[in-house]
């Protein structure tokens, strides 16, 4: 049975009209999940969002309004974030992608193009390492394949900490860091409705997710030996995933299409959504035929 918080319930359904009536609950692995689906109309390809961490489906909201006229967009709440289940002290990257491949099946979707943000984009490549075969296509969107250094396992120890002492709201007052310096007084609104995310998230589910995060793998071999069409996307104002980063991943992967967001932090479908929108439908146009 799905129990979850009523004051988050309702926060969401305010936040997010238009989505609720494409959401359904489902079960998928045992755990139960919060989507949204747009449908089948039409026989478009299918892309299935991954938001990242501390953000729910509702981060998609008007993104998804750009692509539907293309694609069907399919959006999932990871298991311990949104209103879908926590389980367990630990969420792995491999659980995560074990859960949406079986939420997947349940929908009776096949093939599909794979969207993962920042720390959906790790779920994404345990998706493209234990599903290949159903994927069209993968895209990284200021996400990187690399494992944690020792000094990124180190600030991910303090979150936990910071949360196991119940300031877990503390967290919220990073958000505006995903945006770009210049864009953050321009995005006030939706820092502060993602900030209202990130404080209602389960303390149980920001816990497994980061201890998840922590123990992650690189997957770096597991792009370079895949022929799985790739793309990642970059914002050049990124201050978690650097321009430096961002462009040992286009030298590592030199078949991937890369999309530099000139006017991007870590959050380009916010602040650079018509031009992040037209490339991740062209690509799957290209791929999905």
């Amino acid at each position: 049975m799905v129990v979850y918080n009523i004051q988050k319930y309702y926060f969401y359904r305010e936040m997010a009209l238009d989505f609720w009536k494409m959401e359904q609950f489902i079960m998928a692995a045992g755990t139960a999940l919060r989507i949204s689906d747009t449908g089948v109309a039409g026989g478009k390809p299918a892309i299935v969002l991954l938001h990242g961490y501390l953000e729910s489906i509702e981060v998609w909201e008007d993104f998804t309004k750009l692509l539907t006229p293309h694609l069907r967009v399919i959006a999932i709440d990871l298991p311990g974030h949104g209103i879908s289940e926590v389980k367990g002290e630990i969420h792995t990257m491999e659980f995560l992608a074990d859960t949406v491949h079986a939420a997947l099946e349940e929908l009776s979707v096949a093939k599909y193009f794979v969207c993962g943000h920042s720390m959906g984009g790790y779920a994404a490549l345990e998706i493209l390492c234990k599903y290949p075969d159903t994927l069209a296509g993968i895209i990284l969107f200021h996400s990187v394949a690399m494992a944690d250094s020792d000094e990124k396992r180190e600030s991910r120890r303090r979150e936990i900490a910071v949360v196991e002492a119940g300031k877990k709201d503390l967290l919220a007052t990073t958000v505006s860091k995903s945006f770009a310096p210049d864009n953050r007084r321009r995005f006030a609104n939706r820092i502060e409705e993602l900030a209202d995310q990130a404080c209602l998230t389960e303390d149980d589910g920001v816990l497994a997710l980061l201890r998840g995060m922590e123990q992650r793998r690189d997957n770096n071999d597991t792009l370079s030996q895949s022929t799985v069409p790739q793309m990642f996307i970059y914002g050049l104002g990124d201050e978690y995933i650097t321009v430096e980063a961002a462009q040992e991943m286009e030298s590592l992967h030199p078949r991937a299409q890369v999309v530099w967001l000139e006017k991007s932090g870590h959050i380009g479908f916010v602040e650079e959504p018509k031009k992040t929108a037209e490339a991740i439908i062209e690509f799957c146009e290209k791929y999905g035929k």
